[in-house]
Protein backbone atom coordinates (compact mmCIF):
# COMPACT_ATOMS: atom_id res chain seq x y z
CA UNK A 1 0.00 0.00 0.00
CA UNK A 2 1.38 3.45 -0.96
CA UNK A 3 2.00 5.89 1.48
CA UNK A 4 -0.66 7.83 0.02
CA UNK A 5 -3.37 5.30 -0.05
CA UNK A 6 -2.60 5.10 3.86
CA UNK A 7 -3.09 8.39 4.53
CA UNK A 8 -6.50 8.90 3.20
CA UNK A 9 -7.43 5.78 5.11
CA UNK A 10 -6.78 7.22 8.81
CA UNK A 11 -8.25 10.19 7.75
CA UNK A 12 -11.13 8.46 6.95
CA UNK A 13 -11.08 6.56 9.88
CA UNK A 14 -10.52 9.32 12.29
CA UNK A 15 -13.73 11.14 11.06
CA UNK A 16 -15.99 7.95 11.43
CA UNK A 17 -14.78 7.69 14.84
CA UNK A 18 -15.18 11.17 15.62
CA UNK A 19 -18.88 10.62 14.23
CA UNK A 20 -19.48 8.05 15.81
CA UNK A 21 -18.19 9.91 19.22
CA UNK A 22 -20.87 12.97 18.97
CA UNK A 23 -23.74 10.57 18.37
CA UNK A 24 -22.92 8.50 21.44
CA UNK A 25 -22.35 12.27 22.99
CA UNK A 26 -25.83 13.41 22.00
CA UNK A 27 -27.52 9.93 23.05
CA UNK A 28 -25.91 10.16 26.33
CA UNK A 29 -27.24 13.89 26.93
CA UNK A 30 -30.81 13.20 25.80
CA UNK A 31 -31.22 10.12 28.16
CA UNK A 32 -29.79 12.56 31.18
CA UNK A 33 -32.19 14.98 29.75
CA UNK A 34 -35.09 12.73 29.75
CA UNK A 35 -34.34 11.76 33.10
CA UNK A 36 -34.17 14.86 34.73
CA UNK A 37 -37.41 16.03 32.87
CA UNK A 38 -38.71 13.35 34.59
CA UNK A 39 -37.95 13.59 38.16
CA UNK A 40 -38.66 17.13 38.26
CA UNK A 41 -42.06 16.12 36.73
CA UNK A 42 -42.62 13.60 39.90
CA UNK A 43 -41.55 16.04 42.51
CA UNK A 44 -45.04 17.36 43.59
CA UNK A 45 -46.42 14.39 43.70
CA UNK A 46 -43.53 13.32 46.21
CA UNK A 47 -43.76 16.96 48.07
CA UNK A 48 -47.59 16.72 47.95
CA UNK A 49 -47.77 14.65 51.27
CA UNK A 50 -45.87 17.60 53.35
CA UNK A 51 -47.97 20.36 50.97
CA UNK A 52 -48.64 23.56 53.26
CA UNK A 53 -51.87 23.26 55.37
CA UNK A 54 -53.13 26.21 52.90
CA UNK A 55 -52.75 24.05 49.86
CA UNK A 56 -55.48 22.27 48.18
CA UNK A 57 -53.95 18.83 48.61
CA UNK A 58 -54.11 19.70 52.35
CA UNK A 59 -57.18 20.92 52.57
CA UNK A 60 -59.01 17.50 50.84
CA UNK A 61 -57.33 15.38 53.53
CA UNK A 62 -59.20 17.31 56.06
CA UNK A 63 -62.35 17.58 54.92
CA UNK A 64 -65.46 14.99 56.32
CA UNK A 65 -67.64 15.88 53.93
CA UNK A 66 -70.30 15.31 56.33
CA UNK A 67 -72.11 18.53 57.99
CA UNK A 68 -73.43 18.65 61.36
CA UNK A 69 -76.67 17.70 62.34
CA UNK A 70 -79.51 20.21 64.59
CA UNK A 71 -82.30 19.10 66.33
CA UNK A 72 -85.50 21.10 65.03
CA UNK A 73 -86.36 23.79 66.82
CA UNK A 74 -83.87 22.99 69.51
CA UNK A 75 -84.21 20.73 72.12
CA UNK A 76 -87.07 21.92 73.91
CA UNK A 77 -88.59 19.25 76.26
CA UNK A 78 -91.66 17.49 76.10
CA UNK A 79 -93.49 14.52 74.23
CA UNK A 80 -92.09 13.35 70.49
CA UNK A 81 -94.42 14.23 68.08
CA UNK A 82 -93.00 11.60 65.56
CA UNK A 83 -91.48 14.33 62.76
CA UNK A 84 -88.52 15.81 65.11
CA UNK A 85 -90.90 18.43 66.89
CA UNK A 86 -91.82 18.24 70.44
CA UNK A 87 -95.53 18.79 71.72
CA UNK A 88 -95.36 20.42 75.21
CA UNK A 89 -96.63 17.95 77.80
CA UNK A 90 -99.18 19.29 80.22
CA UNK A 91 -98.06 20.37 83.77
CA UNK A 92 -100.30 19.72 86.67
CA UNK A 93 -101.98 22.83 87.53
CA UNK A 94 -101.15 24.38 90.83
CA UNK A 95 -103.39 26.80 92.93
CA UNK A 96 -101.29 30.10 91.73
CA UNK A 97 -102.05 29.10 87.99
CA UNK A 98 -105.50 29.32 88.62
CA UNK A 99 -108.04 32.28 88.62
CA UNK A 100 -110.63 30.97 91.33
CA UNK A 101 -113.72 32.63 92.40
CA UNK A 102 -116.36 31.49 94.91
CA UNK A 103 -120.32 31.87 94.85
CA UNK A 104 -123.18 31.14 97.51
CA UNK A 105 -125.69 29.14 96.04
CA UNK A 106 -129.26 27.89 97.76
CA UNK A 107 -130.17 24.59 95.87
CA UNK A 108 -129.69 21.11 97.66
CA UNK A 109 -129.94 22.94 101.21
CA UNK A 110 -127.33 25.98 100.43
CA UNK A 111 -123.67 25.18 98.91
CA UNK A 112 -119.97 26.71 97.63
CA UNK A 113 -119.57 26.82 94.11
CA UNK A 114 -116.27 27.24 93.46
CA UNK A 115 -114.54 28.06 89.85
CA UNK A 116 -111.46 27.56 88.56
CA UNK A 117 -110.04 28.84 85.30
CA UNK A 118 -106.04 29.11 83.66
CA UNK A 119 -105.01 32.26 84.29
CA UNK A 120 -103.87 34.04 80.98
CA UNK A 121 -100.91 32.33 79.07
CA UNK A 122 -101.23 28.83 80.87
CA UNK A 123 -102.35 25.57 80.31
CA UNK A 124 -102.45 22.96 82.59
CA UNK A 125 -104.25 19.82 84.24
CA UNK A 126 -106.57 19.31 87.19
CA UNK A 127 -105.80 15.99 87.86
CA UNK A 128 -108.76 13.12 88.60
CA UNK A 129 -108.74 13.52 92.13
CA UNK A 130 -110.78 15.33 94.81
CA UNK A 131 -110.28 19.02 95.11
CA UNK A 132 -108.59 19.93 98.39
CA UNK A 133 -110.95 22.51 100.42
CA UNK A 134 -110.14 23.13 104.29
CA UNK A 135 -111.49 25.79 106.59
CA UNK A 136 -109.34 28.04 108.48
CA UNK A 137 -106.03 27.07 110.80
CA UNK A 138 -107.24 23.68 112.80
CA UNK A 139 -106.87 21.18 109.89
CA UNK A 140 -110.76 21.13 108.86
CA UNK A 141 -110.83 19.42 105.65
CA UNK A 142 -114.41 18.38 103.62
CA UNK A 143 -114.75 14.64 102.58
CA UNK A 144 -115.88 13.49 99.52
CA UNK A 145 -119.01 14.34 98.36
CA UNK A 146 -119.50 11.51 95.65
CA UNK A 147 -118.04 8.20 95.58
CA UNK A 148 -116.79 7.58 92.19
CA UNK A 149 -113.48 9.31 90.98
CA UNK A 150 -114.01 12.32 88.86
CA UNK A 151 -111.77 12.53 85.42
CA UNK A 152 -108.67 15.08 84.63
CA UNK A 153 -109.74 18.69 83.07
CA UNK A 154 -107.45 20.30 80.76
CA UNK A 155 -107.31 24.42 81.88
CA UNK A 156 -106.72 26.32 78.99
CA UNK A 157 -108.30 30.12 77.40
CA UNK A 158 -112.25 30.34 78.98
CA UNK A 159 -112.44 26.50 79.97
CA UNK A 160 -113.70 26.26 83.70
CA UNK A 161 -113.98 23.29 86.33
CA UNK A 162 -116.37 23.45 88.75
CA UNK A 163 -116.61 21.82 92.36
CA UNK A 164 -119.38 22.41 95.00
CA UNK A 165 -118.79 22.75 98.51
CA UNK A 166 -121.53 21.43 101.25
CA UNK A 167 -119.83 23.05 104.22
CA UNK A 168 -122.61 21.74 106.89
CA UNK A 169 -123.69 17.88 106.63
CA UNK A 170 -125.30 17.39 110.22
CA UNK A 171 -128.65 18.38 110.84
CA UNK A 172 -127.92 19.22 114.55
CA UNK A 173 -127.35 22.38 115.51
CA UNK A 174 -123.65 24.15 116.06
CA UNK A 175 -120.54 24.25 114.00
CA UNK A 176 -118.32 26.10 113.49
CA UNK A 177 -117.55 29.56 111.72
CA UNK A 178 -115.99 30.73 108.92
CA UNK A 179 -115.92 33.57 106.18
CA UNK A 180 -113.00 31.93 104.35
CA UNK A 181 -112.30 28.65 102.50
CA UNK A 182 -108.77 27.65 101.70
CA UNK A 183 -108.19 25.79 98.17
CA UNK A 184 -105.41 23.74 96.92
CA UNK A 185 -104.74 21.27 94.28
CA UNK A 186 -103.67 18.38 96.30
CA UNK A 187 -102.36 18.35 100.00
CA UNK A 188 -99.63 19.00 98.58
CA UNK A 189 -99.71 22.49 96.97
CA UNK A 190 -97.61 24.66 98.47
CA UNK A 191 -99.30 27.43 97.08
CA UNK A 192 -102.95 26.86 98.55
CA UNK A 193 -105.73 29.58 97.93
CA UNK A 194 -108.00 31.43 100.59
CA UNK A 195 -110.71 32.25 99.01
CA UNK A 196 -113.95 34.52 100.90
CA UNK A 197 -117.40 33.46 100.79
CA UNK A 198 -119.17 35.17 103.53
CA UNK A 199 -120.36 33.70 106.58
CA UNK A 200 -120.19 30.03 107.07
CA UNK A 201 -121.10 27.48 109.71
CA UNK A 202 -118.64 24.30 108.99
CA UNK A 203 -119.33 20.69 110.49
CA UNK A 204 -118.58 17.39 108.42
CA UNK A 205 -118.23 19.77 105.04
CA UNK A 206 -117.94 17.59 101.44
CA UNK A 207 -116.74 18.57 98.11
CA UNK A 208 -117.66 17.31 94.91
CA UNK A 209 -114.77 16.49 92.22
CA UNK A 210 -114.29 18.86 89.70
CA UNK A 211 -116.71 19.20 86.72
CA UNK A 212 -117.29 20.86 83.31
CA UNK A 213 -120.03 21.81 83.96
CA UNK A 214 -121.59 23.22 87.03
CA UNK A 215 -124.86 21.27 87.17
CA UNK A 216 -123.01 18.28 87.99
CA UNK A 217 -120.87 20.01 90.84
CA UNK A 218 -123.86 19.91 93.29
CA UNK A 219 -123.29 18.30 96.70
CA UNK A 220 -125.95 15.66 97.43
CA UNK A 221 -127.95 16.69 100.04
Amino acid sequence: MSGNRRKALLVSTAVACGALLMTACQDTDAAAGAGAAQGSASTPAAAGAAAPSGSPAAGASKGSGTAGKGTKGGTGSGADSGNGEKKPVGQVCGANDISWSTKSETQAGGYILITAKAKAGITCVLPAALPTVAFGSDGTQAGPAEQAAGKQITLTGNTAAYAGVNPKTTKANGGKEFNSIIVAVGDSDPNPESLPVGTITVDKPVVTNWHTSAKDAVPAV
